[in-house]
């Protein structure tokens, strides 16, 4: 007995629907859709569902002519939705359900009927995920990588300018405004590295597990991951559809960039108010007061700074969704995308207006030199220079300028009233004439004689910013690389399309 394709049991539209004998609550289509989330994986629906088909024809699942008919209205499909007149029907639930759904319309549906052989939305929507994933994780690399050079660029500027450093949120040691900028860019290149280990992982192809337990036709699941641009294949298929860990770890990686973007955003925040007044924020990126018409606030500073939330509230989001879920498929792994896009978004976003601020900044050089005189920040050179001249302990040297500084409070002097520091070592047993005293607590003379690797030293500065660029150079190269490797399978998918839509076989291609 054969049945006709088109029939359904009664009532039931569903693609699915031959199990059931009624329709979807409408109440359940609305709290069960995922059309909003699944609105950006529609290139890649399209095109995973262009490569699943070449594979099935070229294993002999399907005949060629199928394919012919399959690929042309995939080809049209793709086509409205590049004219923006392919858009999801939310009572079809999702991506998948609707880019079927329009096929059968297009095509013979018994022909278009056989697309879903040897697959399930189980690895549907896991392919989908990764390949629009991976597309973003490369975005977000090349944004973080323009902050980095922003930075860079904007330190190399002022290798000299001498500010506060800062420990406890209190004056520390001289540092240059170059040594400032740097090390946010230096920390933003582990969130190089972490994103780049991540797209390793992201970009394996689960297409091929099926529902969990991978299928009897005799696929060719590397040919399929070739055409969709993977490095490779997940090799468990149990595995494949059931695992989310690569939308923790995305997350957590978002996270970690957002939390590095709000440390910068804070001080930002705290070096442009009146008090501080080392920095000034372009008035592109400033706000006003509704009713303080004196007021200039860093608003695009504090948004980032407020945005981390969001970041960390989607990764725990998603941790809490996926901690207690048996092996396989589950219905909850729906909700995987929403945290992991509007993350994205969100980070991405702070990236670029991060870059803006920076790049736009004004500096107050005078200012910063004038708080560096003011709190004793050159105090530690002081017990070094008494460690190599006197021949000291650093312990003792520690000691004898802290009373030093203690006296110097209780005095209401400066570390540069060179008489009154030169009268308080002679009564610690320590000649040091003012002159020298004068060339040991300059501040630019402070940056000079840092020379360990990685201190704040002029040369020492300038050969980390010099190592940096290179390995931001290696960073966007490797991005480029990416790029272009699915640039290439895209592209190799569509020569396939185009050879089997002009009448020509699967026979005649190296696939």
């Amino acid at each position: 007995m054969i049945l006709s394709i088109m029939t359904t049991p009664s009532g039931s539209e569903k693609l699915w629907g031959g199990r059931f004998s009624d329709d979807l609550a409408d109440l359940a289509v609305q709290f069960s859709e995922s059309t909003q989330a699944d609105r950006r994986m529609i290139a890649e629906d399209i095109w995973g569902s262009q490569a699943h088909s070449i594979m099935l024809g070229a294993c002999g699942i399907i005949s060629q002519a199928d394919l012919r008919v399959i690929l042309s209205g995939l080809a049209q499909i793709r086509q409205q939705f590049a004219d923006g007149q392919f858009d999801l029907d939310p009572q079809l639930e999702d991506v998948h359900m609707n880019v079927e759904n329009r096929l059968r319309k297009l095509v013979d549906p018994e022909v278009a009927g056989r697309l879903h052989t040897a697959r399930s939305r189980n690895d549907q929507v896991v392919t989908d995920a990764r390949m629009h994933l991976r597309s973003r994780l490369l975005t977000l690399r090349q944004t973080l990588a323009d902050l980095q050079q922003t930075l860079l660029d904007r330190g190399a500027e002022h290798l000299a300018t001498v500010m506060p450093g800062y420990t406890h949120t209190q004056h520390a040691q001289p540092i240059s405004v170059a040594f400032w900028l740097s090390s946010y860019a230096w920390a933003l290149q582990r969130d190089q590295q972490r994103l780049a280990q991540t797209y390793e992982r992201v970009n394996r192809c689960p297409l091929g597990a099926c529902a969990l337990a991978g299928t009897s036709f005799p696929i060719d699941r590397q040919m399929t991951a070739r055409l969709l641009g993977f490095a490779g294949v997940m090799e468990h298929a149990l595995d494949a559809v059931g695992s989310r860990d690569f939308v923790a770890e995305s997350l957590a990686d978002l996270a970690i960039v957002a939390s590095n973007l709000s440390r910068l955003a804070e001080e930002l925040v705290l070096f442009s108010t009146h008090e501080f007044g080392m920095i000034e924020i372009d008035d592109a990126y400033a706000t006003g007061s509704s009713i303080m018409p004196q007021k200039k606030n860093p608003g695009m500073a504090e948004l980032t700074r407020a945005k981390t939330g969001l970041a960390y509230g989607r990764l725990m989001q998603a941790l809490t969704m996926i901690k207690a879920l048996p092996s396989g498929y589950n219905r909850d792994l729906q909700e995987d995308k929403p945290p992991l896009w509007e993350s994205l978004d969100s980070v991405e976003s702070c990236v670029r207006i991060i870059t803006a601020v920076i790049s736009t900044l004004k500096l107050r050089p005078e200012r910063m030199a004038e708080l560096v005189k003011s709190n004793y920040a050159a105090a530690t050179e002081l017990a070094n220079f008494l460690v190599r001249e006197c021949n000291l302990p650093f312990r003792d040297c520690h000691r004898i300028v802290g009373q030093i500084v203690s006296t110097l409070l209780k005095e209401q002097r400066p570390l540069t009233d060179y008489r009154r520091v030169s009268e308080l070592l002679a009564e610690a047993g320590q000649q040091i004439s003012e002159q020298q005293l004068a060339e040991v607590l300059d501040a630019q003379a402070v940056l000079r004689r840092q020379v360990s690797q990685g201190s704040t030293g002029v040369e020492a500065t300038a050969a980390t910013i010099e190592k940096l660029r290179q390995a931001i150079e290696e960073s966007r190269n490797e991005i480029a690389a990416a790029h272009q490797a699915l640039t290439q399978a895209r592209q190799r998918t569509e020569q396939i399309i185009q050879h089997i839509l002009q009448g020509g076989e699967l026979a005649d291609l190296k696939l």
